[in-house]
């Protein structure tokens, strides 16, 4: 495994185009939360009503009433041009299924990643066996949370500890920048510990509580999964 400490930039996230089918609560609370952070976002449902639904809550949207079924018509509204499709449907399971193998396996295709969601074991098989990149759960994964962690570009890596504890690496956010540790607090504001800090070749390792954070250093910080996504990260 890579040390931390020599773990390379990924390209921000923001750049990715996103297709999001289905528009009930899980797909809906994807596309709010890549809209909100600028992603070029595609909403894709069957139902004039739910695609009403989501432009209104989300002005400026790019929606189509697409049967997601119809190779041909996903073709035609763009989705098969885009980076990544959310396919958000849990019910019925072969519609997800369906769009699912269409997005992955068309001819010309340039979607290079699919997220399924799986509404049970099974489910999950079948998607994995027709190409999807990655199966979610909504039980496991909210959607605000999937899309916060599609368009999360200060996000470098994450080292999985255990099935509750992680280390992640992330840009200091915007909000941070200019205050020392010791002002922001975060093992009390935030019950995570911080292990280093600093430009990504030159990491101070058990920084001081006077360390300033500077615009563009790295912050690695160890703690519950959860506590470590509600770091903010914009």
């Amino acid at each position: 495994m890579t040390p931390w400490w020599q773990w390379q930039l990924r390209d921000p996230i923001i750049k990715t185009s996103f297709a999001v089918i289905g528009m009930g609560r899980f797909g809906s609370a994807v596309c709010k939360e890549l809209v909100e952070a600028g992603a070029e976002v595609l909403a894709v449902d069957i139902d004039l009503k739910a695609i009403d639904a989501i432009t209104q809550e989300n002005l400026g949207l790019e929606a189509r009433i697409v049967d997601c079924t119809d190779e041909e018509a996903l073709r035609a509204a763009g989705v098969l041009e885009l980076d990544v499709v959310v396919v958000a449907i849990g019910e019925p399971i072969e519609v997800s299924i369906t769009a699912t193998l269409i997005a992955k396996d068309s001819e010309g295709s340039r979607v290079k990643q699919v997220i399924a969601r799986a509404s049970s074991d099974l489910h999950e098989k079948m998607l994995k066996r027709v190409g999807a990149d990655r199966v979610v759960f909504p039980s496991r994964m909210q959607g605000q949370r999937l899309g916060r962690e599609l368009v999360r570009p200060n996000l470098l890596e994450r080292l999985r500890l255990d099935a509750s504890n992680s280390i992640e690496e992330i840009r200091v956010p915007k909000s941070f920048v200019g205050r020392s540790l010791r002002d922001l607090n975060l093992r009390k504001n935030y019950r995570v510990n911080v292990l280093a800090v600093g430009p990504a070749e030159q990491l101070t390792v058990n920084p001081p509580a006077s360390h300033i954070l500077l615009e563009d250093d790295l912050l690695v910080v160890m703690g519950v999964t959860d506590d470590l996504e509600a770091l903010p990260w914009r």
